[in-house]
């Protein structure tokens, strides 16, 4: 049986499950099911993080509830899910900051293109949990709480042909998240930019309705994406952060010894994703190279962060909810590198 059969069985089979046991019901052995939806494989680091999460709370209150992962967008894809959760048939989902902006207007700071001096600029500032909780509750009026932050890696273009400058990225069609930021960045390299969901970028790039996409390293390979395009240009414009969401209704019925367990798994799966990811990040880039025939493209990032800086004021101009941590951020970036980008 082929991967795209397996999934298919997969995706009947948790949809069935889906179907016949509604979220906060318990099964036989009167367990709560608690479901977690997120759109990566089985072999991505948030799922591996997802793993870790799921053991702490079992090993704490496996008398109480049954955590249940459904990756690969098997309870459909990120604004279905969304959906899902907000109505509480989902309990946790994972969700790339673009599909949050929507709901509270503060994240789309993290689509700024070069917001971030360095990668430890960006770790730093997400690590700062007492500020990042102001960022977290932002979305409770909209009936959902934000637990943790899981590392997406640094995105970067990756096409049919070679990028090197920003010249060749003119005429492009070139997938993007569907987040104002990110597509009037890549209109402002030339290119057009192109929303649509994440699993329908192989097969777009395959019968050429885009040339490309953006994103980090583990699409080539997790996503197979590097079948179809063969040149991965290291751009590294942004630094997105995936975010898990809770159901903010669950979390209220919780006691508040369940919701410190709860809060507990969450850290713990960041810490096992972030050490995931740089494992998969380099295994990914070897599989890339040697099995997929991808070329690793280094370009000078200069010209590329000169052409879409300008976006910056336009986007605190237009969003003042971003003021507050975009500052934050250029704190952090100053005491980083010791000087403001």
């Amino acid at each position: 049986m082929g991967w795209k059969s397996k999934l298919s069985l997969l995706l009947l089979v948790g949809l069935i499950c889906f179907l016949i046991i509604p979220a906060g019901n318990t099964i036989g052995n009167g367990k709560r099911i608690v479901r977690i939806a997120h759109s990566q494989s089985e072999k991505h680091p948030e799922h591996i993080g997802l793993l870790a999460f799921k053991k702490h709370v079992e090993e704490k209150l496996g008398d109480k509830f049954e955590v249940q992962i459904f990756p690969n967008e098997l309870l459909g894809g990120q604004k279905k899910a969304i959906e899902l959760t907000q109505t509480g048939a989902i309990d946790f989902i994972v969700v790339g900051c673009p599909n949050v902006e929507t709901i509270a207007s503060v994240y789309e700071v993290f689509s700024m293109p070069y917001l971030f001096a360095s990668q430890k600029a960006y770790f730093d500032t997400m690590r700062d949990e007492e500020y990042m909780k102001k960022i977290y509750t932002s979305t409770d009026e909209a009936g959902f709480r934000v637990m943790t932050w899981y590392n997406a890696g640094i995105r970067s273009f990756y096409a049919k042909e070679k990028i090197e400058k920003p010249e060749d990225m003119q005429g492009m069609k070139l997938r993007v998240q569907q987040s104002p930021a990110s597509i009037a960045m890549v209109n402002a390299f030339g290119a057009a930019a192109t929303p649509m969901a994440f699993g329908e970028v192989y097969t777009a790039i395959q019968q050429g309705v885009i040339d490309g996409a953006e994103n980090n390293e583990l699409a080539i390979t997790n996503n197979k994406h590097g079948e179809v395009a063969k040149y991965y240009s290291y751009t590294n414009h942004q630094m997105i952060p995936d975010v898990l969401m809770a159901n903010l209704r669950f979390l209220q019925s919780l006691s508040p010894e369940e919701q410190e367990v709860f809060a507990e798994a969450a850290r713990l799966s960041t810490d096992v994703e972030l050490e995931a990811w740089d494992k998969e990040v380099e295994n990914a880039k070897k599989i890339a190279q040697e099995e997929m025939g991808v070329t690793f493209v280094n370009v000078d990032m200069t010209p590329f962060r000169a052409q879409v800086l300008e976006l910056h004021k336009e986007m605190l101009a237009k969003n003042p909810n971003i003021r507050d941590i975009y500052e934050h951020i250029q704190t952090i970036n100053a005491r980083d590198t010791g000087a403001k980008e």
